[in-house]
């Protein structure tokens, strides 16, 4: 049974992706800071995860052992209020929150679960961006912790997709769209919104159909690239 490690699976896309992969007979590892009891009847393996705290991400590299890993989703996100992301409020604090949860958090889980990634015959990383973090696309300003922390990602996984290539491993990066979630309850309204439900199937197979020549590009929901 192929092994994926989902973060950021307590609600939203990644509690989505969780029962699309455990219905796909994946033995998933559910993880996310907070673990509600709806995840527990999903079938997978629950993980109290924060992917910005060292020993919390070495106790999930401690619970896989040597298990190969098929499929890491690094999905856990955060975004500031509107309000503390201005250019007039942005602080230091915020932008580090952010990028620690963002940008740092998926390099460093990538970094300790690789060994396991390598022992996989067909390993994938899934890093799951938005097209916020694009910066020919801005035409919006604004946003300036979680637009830079997704560029940074954007930065990161293309170094993992390049330092990966010859080990086989595919690192893709995903836009999942307006989606219903949490994250920003303020885009609900918007006609271009979908279900987490929905965002999460379209994303599950664009993340199938892809290929190493599509490793280190910056696919939306759709399958259409998007700019750097």
């Amino acid at each position: 049974m192929p092994i994926a490690v989902i973060t950021g699976a307590n609600s939203g896309i990644g509690n989505a992706l969780t029962t699309l992969l455990v219905g796909e007979e994946y033995e998933v590892y559910a993880c996310d800071i907070h673990i509600s009891p709806s995840l527990g009847s999903s079938g997978a393996h629950l993980v109290t995860l924060d992917v910005t705290d060292g020993s919390s991400v070495a106790s999930l590299k401690s619970r896989l052992n040597d298990s190969p890993l098929d499929i890491l989703f690094n999905l856990a996100g955060i975004m500031p209020p509107q309000s503390e992301d201005s250019l007039e409020a942005i602080t230091s604090s915020i932008l580090l929150r952010t990028f620690s949860t963002n940008a740092f958090g998926p390099l460093l889980l990538t970094q300790a679960l690789l060994p396991n990634l390598l022992a996989s015959q067909s390993p994938r990383v899934y890093n799951v961006s938005s097209r916020v973090g694009s910066i020919t696309d801005n035409s919006s300003g604004g946003a300036y912790a979680y637009r830079s922390s997704k560029a940074a990602l954007n930065a990161v996984s293309k170094s993992m997709a390049v330092d990966l290539k010859d080990k086989g491993v595919i690192v893709l990066i995903l836009h999942p769209g307006i989606v219903k979630t949490g994250l920003d309850p303020t885009s609900h309204k918007l006609e271009a919104a979908v279900e987490a439900g929905v965002a999460a199937k379209e994303l599950w197979e664009v993340c199938k159909s892809k290929d190493m020549e599509a490793s280190g590009k910056f696919w939306h929901r759709t399958g259409e690239e998007l700019p750097w």
